[in-house]
């Protein structure tokens, strides 16, 4: 085979290589990052590519969707009780559900991640109060966690953000902590510590390549929660409030729809599952490329 390599000696792919070539051929994993990347360009562009006002209302009320004989091309995915167009609302939406539930989910890992590593690293009566501790809370579901926060911050968008934000922290510092202190155990990391590792050290080069999995794990976990919780919360009422285009709001404004005008019910349905679908394929895939790059 012909060769611009002048040295005879075969390539040694990097640790970031072997991870694309064992993610890039699964092809589910490849379809979602694909349909990921989209829908982050939707979030990102979502005011500039809304067909119309997602707030404005018109006389054109409960109009079906365009495959359907009474709908119109103008509308294309109908439109609700108060004339506002469903795809605009559903494409400002993401921006407030999907957008915020990657935020508050990268702001939780990173605390997360910080505090689970610094317990993991320790030993003693600190190590052990905060693994009891955290045991506690995390038999307590999230979403209730989320409850019981907003009770005491209050209702609006920003606090249930910042309500499932510290709802998400503890699952971080738990998964973190057993990986840091199970890595820490084994006797690779006692020979390097006898061979005069520190602590920093040990932790860039050895802790932090073989915990990558647990992190993609949760981080993946997480962000499926994230969604779900702020559509929970919004179709309880208890976050967005109407007029708010968030996902689990227009699903709360519509479910009284259902029978009369059910493509304003499944919409946000369906934005919600492919949202968390998504999400899960991409971060199944991290995790069967991190897998084989560690085995």
């Amino acid at each position: 085979m012909l060769t611009n390599n002048v040295y005879q000696e075969e390539h040694i792919p990097t640790q970031f290589e072997r991870f694309w070539r064992s993610f890039r051929s699964n092809n589910l994993a490849m379809f979602g990052l694909w349909c990921l990347i989209l829908l982050l360009l939707i979030t990102i562009a979502a005011p500039f590519i809304t067909p119309h006002d997602p707030q404005a209302q018109s006389s054109h009320l409960l109009i079906p969707p365009s495959w359907n004989p009474s709908g119109t091309v103008e509308y294309f995915l109908g439109t609700d009780d108060l004339g506002r167009d469903i795809l605009s609302r559903l494409i400002k939406g993401s921006q407030l559900t999907f957008g915020s539930a990657i935020i508050i989910t990268l702001i939780a890992a990173l605390i997360g991640c910080v505090i689970g590593i610094l317990a993991g690293m320790t030993k003693g009566l600190l190590s052990s109060t905060l693994n009891h501790l955290l045991d506690t809370i995390m038999s307590i579901p999230s979403l209730l966690l989320a409850i019981i926060f907003v009770a005491f911050l209050g209702f609006g968008e920003f606090n249930i953000l910042l309500a499932i934000c510290l709802a998400l922290i503890p699952r971080f510092i738990r998964s973190v902590y057993i990986a840091v202190h199970n890595e820490i155990e084994k006797d690779y990391i006692m020979a390097a510590r006898l061979d005069g590792a520190n602590d920093f050290y040990l932790l860039w080069n050895s802790i932090l390549p073989n915990i990558l999995i647990v992190i993609a794990t949760e981080l993946t976990f997480a962000l499926s929660i994230a969604i779900l919780d702020i559509t929970a919360l919004g179709f309880l009422g208890l976050g967005a409030q109407a007029p708010s285009s968030e996902w689990g709001a227009i699903l709360g404004d519509s479910v009284e729809l259902i029978y009369l005008a059910p493509w304003t019910v499944t919409l946000p349905g369906l934005a919600i599952m492919v949202a968390v679908v998504i999400v899960n394929l991409v971060g199944e895939g991290v995790q069967d490329a991190l897998n084989a790059g560690t085995e």
